[in-house]
């Protein structure tokens, strides 16, 4: 399971929300089962997300929409994130700057500490039972951490994750590109009648051939 409950957001690896700028306020539905909060937020997009051919500048605003729902050992959050990707055509090399949706699914557990005997009796399922029931086996890898208390939701992590594993691998800036000419690399969708004539050298000792042929049989002719 990929957990980063010990990211360094803080001493002791948990959030301190008064310094992070990705923390996220969940006290009105945590620790209470069956409560949803909807999630209309923009966050500065972390560092190391791609390189120079694509990826999103570290501080970017990032927006995030959707709901955190509370189940009995933790918050699920579905939503989408809507990051400013620039990327560069990969036929015509163009830079492009578009806004790009990726859709999320994460679990954010409470701090085992914290929860009570009475809240986690013998025999109920575990964290990640319910979230599996909930979301699906795969998804149930994306485990974020909430802080100590349960008061905050901690989406630098999840923002960097996302975002990395979201980024386009091909980038087009149109679907019909044309690309670059590959002789003298002018950029086609500029001039799409463009084209150079060519000859082919290795048949230039037969033209050759042919025309002293040509020639001789005119000479006889006479």
């Amino acid at each position: 399971m990929r957990s980063h409950q010990e990211q360094d957001s803080g001493q002791g690896g948990r959030i301190r929300p008064d310094s992070s700028p990705w923390a996220y306020a969940v006290g009105q539905v945590s620790s209470r089962p069956g409560q949803s909060q909807t999630v209309d937020a923009q966050f500065p997009a972390p560092s190391g997300i791609g390189d120079a051919i694509v990826g999103v500048k570290e501080g970017d605003i990032v927006t995030v929409n959707g709901s955190f729902d509370s189940i009995s050992d933790g918050l699920v959050f579905t939503g989408t994130f809507d990051a400013p990707v620039h990327a560069e055509c990969t036929r015509c090399l163009k830079p492009i700057d578009r806004g790009w949706n990726m859709d999320v699914t994460a679990f954010f557990p409470y701090d085992a500490a914290s929860l009570s005997a009475r809240q986690r009796p013998g025999g109920r399922q575990t964290a990640k039972d319910e979230f599996d029931i909930i979301d699906g086996e795969d998804e149930s890898e994306d485990v974020y951490p909430l802080s100590s208390d349960g008061e905050y939701a901690d989406f630098e992590a999840l923002l960097r994750d996302t975002l990395v594993e979201g980024l386009p691998l091909q980038t087009l800036c149109r679907p019909d590109c044309l690309g670059l000419c590959p002789q003298c690399g002018i950029n086609l969708n500029d001039a799409p009648n463009h084209h150079h004539e060519t000859v082919d050298d290795r048949f230039s000792v037969l033209a050759e051939l042919k025309d002293k042929l040509k020639e001789d049989t005119t000479t006889d002719g006479r």
